[in-house]
């Protein structure tokens, strides 16, 4: 014989308790509004009877789904683990449960995947592959439903935006290499459909301006993409140049992986020629040789802070939220840097 389901009454019939408290004590959100003693008694009883919550009843009854939609840009990039581990940190005890979806960078891609979330009726959603131009999750937010967007920001939107202090890690890091005695400095800059691609130009510009370092625009490379093999045709392009250069500051640290691969394959040493910096300090990187000098990030962090904002969203605890969320960043020096040799690297075009 099946065994009968226990419900909120059985829990309010052993506790003494009326229903409607014995479904505030249960909702970790709600559950703010009681004593500890009551909600610890409540739980205590549901415990001994084997209470499990029936989220598709509850979600009717309270037009929430306790379902957060969590997007990436790219699954195989290994600073969003941290990242998501830093949004279920805050979500997860609150009885949210995260879905996870991959961009792959594809704008076609991204707009099916908004729809596919709010299908499912997601709470919210924490949008880290959002494009500077974005009309879908721009709409999306438009139609109330909670979004902040994780790592970039979508221009001219009302939708608070979670980012790194790019002007201070651009320029901490330009500064390193100035100190070592760096004049020639290439950049692979990030994609500049991105955010964060477009910030880490512009901060790269603003400081070498401030540093007095001369900028040649035959030493700044675009990506078209965040990854190893954009960095290393990045590099070649740069070799390409026929210009003079003793180091290349990466917009990232997957460019700055490529780029130094790419150094390797034509026998040119890093960072004894040339020194190639990065940016987020991904987990890993002590483990690849030379170990790189980049640009830390707040990466759990991060995700705390976007999951604690679209937690105020969601709840409504407040009318307003602040757009713009800068965490600080922290330089770390490793051995992909070096004191500039007396001797620039001059290359051949490449034919």
């Amino acid at each position: 014989m099946l065994k009968k389901r226990i419900t909120l009454k059985d829990i309010a019939r052993e506790t003494g308790v009326h229903v409607s408290t014995v479904s505030r004590a249960l909702d970790p959100v709600e559950r703010k509004n009681i004593t500890e003693e009551v909600v610890k008694r409540i739980q205590a009883a549901a415990d001994a009877l084997g209470y499990r919550p029936n989220r598709i009843a509850a979600g009717l009854r309270t037009n929430r789904t306790m379902s957060v939609g969590v997007m990436i840009p790219d699954i195989t990039n290994l600073i969003f683990p941290p990242i998501l581990r830093g949004i279920e940190s805050v979500l997860e005890p609150l009885g949210y449960a995260s879905i996870i979806v991959n961009t792959d960078s594809d704008r076609d891609r991204e707009v099916r995947l908004i729809d596919v979330l709010r299908d499912r009726g997601v709470d919210g959603i924490i949008h880290a592959a959002v494009l500077r131009s974005d009309p879908s999750i721009a709409k999306a937010a438009q139609d109330g439903l909670p979004v902040v967007t994780l790592n970039r920001k979508v221009e001219f939107s009302d939708i608070p935006y979670v980012i790194n202090d790019e002007d201070a890690g651009i320029c901490q890091m330009l500064r390193h290499l100035r100190e070592l005695g760096h004049e020639r400095v290439a950049h692979i800059a990030g994609p500049q459909d991105l955010s964060t691609g477009q910030l880490r130009l512009a901060a790269f510009r603003n400081a070498a301006d401030d540093l007095s370092v001369a900028v040649d625009e035959e030493l700044i490379v675009t990506a078209t993409r965040f990854d190893e093999q954009e960095g290393g045709r990045c590099l070649a392009a740069l070799l390409s140049s026929g210009k003079a250069f003793t180091a290349v500051l990466c917009a990232n640290d997957r460019l700055a992986l490529g780029a130094i691969e790419a150094l390797r394959e034509r026998g040119i040493d890093c960072p004894r020629q040339v020194s190639v910096t990065g940016f987020n300090d991904m987990p890993l990187l002590e483990l690849i040789r030379p170990k790189l000098t980049t640009v830390r990030i707040q990466q759990h962090g991060a995700g705390r802070a976007a999951a604690n904002i679209l937690l105020r969203l969601m709840n409504a605890e407040t009318p307003s939220v602040d757009l713009e969320t800068v965490l600080p960043v922290e330089l770390v020096v490793r051995e992909s840097t070096a004191p500039a040799p007396r001797l620039p690297l001059f290359p051949r075009p490449l034919s």
